[in-house]
């Protein structure tokens, strides 16, 4: 039998759909030889629905998890973020997926125990329960078409049937769901349906062989528009004719899954909001840079004002400035060492 959470009030601005799973990585040290590990909630989509409903949007997640207590642990946790998750739909014949994180410094190799979960049963069908034409923006990302045909056929459907909402979708691609001579085809034809593309120039590269933020701006022509990440170095948007590129800050990095996710809403909020674009990435390097801070993939944010202040700095200032953010204070301070 498959039931849904609750019933619906309302229909919020945003809906970002995908697999929410529950993580374990050690305190210290790895898996194995920790005697200790921290469990959170963890995906891409759930951590883009939660970082964006800090921000202020009215944000819905939808996915499916199992009837097990690590299913309503994603929905309470992702309901007291103040994301909407009403039309979730709980499986009570498939468990909810989970992975593990194995720290070997400032990176991870991460294990899947996600086969045959809850996500996996989606289906094109849902799209019809998701009130897609009253939704201003959809999330999507390159990982659950990666899960299942029912998956891939849920995002294609989604996408098409968006009506005026406009659709983002982050490549996020994972090696270990499927190899890039079959997923970067797949993307590449799940792409040209969107509006806002988001993609690392890495794995770009490893998908479709080009090198520079510019080669994926010319492999996409038609894309409305384009945000290449380019790992420590910074974040460039083409937007019609228009390209604008914010560096990234020099920010601790103690664990780095996460920060992209982290980007995207960010970057999205600041779309949401009508922000220019400079703004927009700069929100989306100060979101990555708490995500790489902390050893959970969407860890607690500080105040919205705070990370507003830093995105909203001049591109001097910007330059000059040092993120660091922790779980219980925000600072931004300069390559000189005064307090901003």
């Amino acid at each position: 039998m498959i039931a849904t959470t609750a019933e619906h009030a309302g229909v919020p601005e945003v809906l970002c759909v995908g697999e929410a799973m529950i993580a374990f990585a050690p305190v210290a040290g790895n898996l194995r030889t920790s005697d200790e590990t921290r469990m959170f909630v963890a995906g891409a989509e759930s951590n883009v629905a939660g970082a964006l409903a800090h921000l202020g949007r009215r944000v819905e997640w939808f996915g499916r998890v199992g009837d097990d207590p690590f299913g309503v642990r994603v929905v309470d946790w992702l309901g007291a973020r103040g994301v909407d998750t009403a039309r979730v739909v709980v499986d009570e014949t498939r468990p909810t997926g989970i992975y593990f994180k194995d720290r070997r410094g400032a990176a991870s190799t991460v294990y899947y125990y996600r086969a045959g979960s809850a996500a996996s049963g989606m289906e094109s069908a849902d799209a019809s329960q998701l009130a897609l034409g009253e939704r201003r923006l959809i999330h999507l990302t390159g990982i659950t078409p990666a899960l299942s045909p029912g998956c891939d056929a849920l995002v294609e459907s989604i996408m098409e049937r968006s009506g005026d909402a406009q659709v983002s979708f982050d490549v996020n691609f994972r090696a270990k769901l499927w190899p890039a001579d079959i997923a970067g085809p797949r993307i590449r034809e799940l792409v040209r349906l969107a509006n806002i593309v988001i993609t690392g120039r890495d794995e770009a590269h490893t998908l479709w062989g080009t090198e520079t933020p510019q080669d994926v701006r010319d492999f996409f022509p038609d894309a409305d528009t384009i945000v290449v990440k380019d790992s420590d170095i910074g974040a460039t948007e083409f937007r019609g004719d228009r390209e604008v590129f914010v560096p990234a800050p020099r920010a601790e990095v103690v664990e780095p899954i996460g920060a992209g996710d982290a980007f995207a809403a960010g970057y999205l909020a600041g779309r949401l909001e009508g922000r220019e674009s400079a703004f927009s990435l700069r929100l989306g390097h100060v979101l990555a840079a708490r995500a790489l801070s902390d050893i959970s993939d969407s860890p607690a944010l500080p105040d919205v004002a705070a990370l507003h202040e830093l995105a909203g700095r001049s591109d001097e200032a910007w330059r000059r400035s040092d993120v660091t953010v922790s779980d219980n204070a925000y600072a931004a301070t300069s390559s000189e060492g005064d307090r901003r």
